[in-house]
């Protein structure tokens, strides 16, 4: 079997170019985003909007002049991608709509008991014949259950459960509020009916690790949040489905230095590392055309799943501490990493004023040994622009106590 034993910036550089993740990788347009979802399988959904929802930092990261249009117009127009449960709440491409078919199946029995809840999913299936797309708050009955975080009006759970076991999808967004349609009408009829490709559970347990793998670049057959989501896959399921997938070279062990587990990748992304260690034995230096390259990440990132991976590979210990009582945050309530070249410079919070469209940075963090230079100042505006275009902002305003402090007065300068 093929291995590769890596240094940790090599180790950093293939995820990076794996993420999209450097200068020039991937070019403007919806086609970019589709091919990057296409890639990595899936990107997590969060309905929290502080700075932009979840998928669309994850997007404008990587895809240059992003707007939250093209995406929705990919989910709700073009309909090349879909909301469904991958890591859980994900985006991802509609034709993967029969690879989930396992888990839509007990989900259209688990409440078959529940009188109340399956008579209201009745009411709900006349009511979206006759009326067309549909939210919870357009039926009229208040009635709750107990669902999910917390007691939902019955309206919800109905239209929850049958997005979940398939007979409905989301047909629109109205900011957070998912408006639902039958799948029937809005799928392409041969995915609907197409048989579940993964017949037996270990096969679905192969095309699930490789799966996620790809999803993040480089992953370790270790307990995680870069496992999440997948139902029936414990640590003996995906033991056997790496020592599968290793058999038939679908993935390869990869051994990064003072990093104990062994690593994994998929065999078809060898030719990015292979790249990456011939230009590394040939180069001699920073090539001059070289642009330098930054972005502001999301906080469910697809680079960041597995936080304790990237702390060993870029030493950047990252923490999304919104459901964090505010007296045990370490830094704030809303916070994006900040990436710049093949290391996490530094983290800030920024808050969307949405009444007068400026993007306020309250607080900024450098890591240690970290500052402003002359080199960062174009690549780090790039990614604040970035990051207000998505949002919408018309500028970025930074407190002037938190511009003095960590001496961002040169970022400030021009217009974003």
């Amino acid at each position: 079997m093929i291995s590769y034993t890596l240094t940790k910036r090599q180790a950093r550089l293939f995820l990076l170019r794996h993420q999209k993740l450097a200068s020039g990788a991937l070019p403007e347009g919806k086609q970019s985003i589709y091919d990057y979802v296409r890639h990595v399988g899936c990107i997590q959904y969060d309905p929290l909007s502080i700075a932009g929802h979840n998928h669309e930092l994850v997007l404008q990261a990587r895809v240059p002049g992003f707007t939250p249009e093209l995406v929705q117009e990919l989910l709700y127009k073009d309909r090349l991608l879909v909301d469904g449960w991958d890591k859980n709440m994900s985006i991802y491409c509609t034709e993967d709509w029969p690879y989930f078919h396992r888990l839509r199946v007990p989900a259209s029995t688990r409440h078959d008991g529940n009188d109340a809840l399956m008579s209201t999913v009745s009411e709900v299936r006349q009511a979206l014949i006759q009326r067309g797309p549909l939210c919870s708050l357009d039926f009229e009955r208040t009635e709750k259950i107990d669902w999910a975080w917390a007691p939902a009006r019955l309206s919800r759970a109905a239209l929850e459960s049958m997005f979940y076991w398939g007979e409905l999808v989301v047909h629109h967004r109205v900011h957070t509020r998912r408006y639902y349609d039958f799948a029937a009408k809005l799928l392409p009829e041969h995915l609907l009916q197409a048989d579940e490709p993964n017949v037996t559970p270990e096969q679905y347990h192969d095309w699930y690790v490789l799966r996620r793998i790809g999803s993040i670049g480089l992953q370790w057959n270790k307990s995680g949040d870069g496992w999440l989501g997948i139902s029936g896959l414990k640590s003996k399921e995906r033991t056997a489905a790496v020592e599968r997938l290793l058999l038939q070279d679908q993935i390869r062990e990869v051994k990064v230095e003072d990093v104990k587990l062994p690593l994994y990748m998929r065999t078809m992304d060898a030719p990015t590392l292979e790249l990456i260690l011939q230009e590394e034995a040939e180069s001699t230096g920073i090539h001059p055309t070289h642009i330098p390259f930054a972005a502001v990440l999301a906080p469910l990132d697809n680079l960041i799943w597995d936080r304790e991976l990237i702390r060993q590979l870029f030493d950047f210990h990252y923490r999304w501490e919104v459901y964090k009582p505010a007296a045990e945050r370490e830094y704030g309530y809303y916070v994006l990493p900040l990436l710049y070249e093949d290391r996490f410079v530094g983290r800030f919070e920024p808050v969307m004023d949405k009444k007068s469209g400026i993007l306020n940075i309250v607080n900024w963090w450098w890591e240690p040994g970290e500052a402003l230079t002359a080199d960062m100042i174009p690549a780090l505006k790039n990614a604040l622009s970035s990051l207000a275009r998505c949002t919408g902002a018309t500028t970025i305003q930074f407190l002037p106590v938190v511009a003095a402090a960590c001496g961002l007065e040169k970022l400030e300068e021009g217009a974003w």
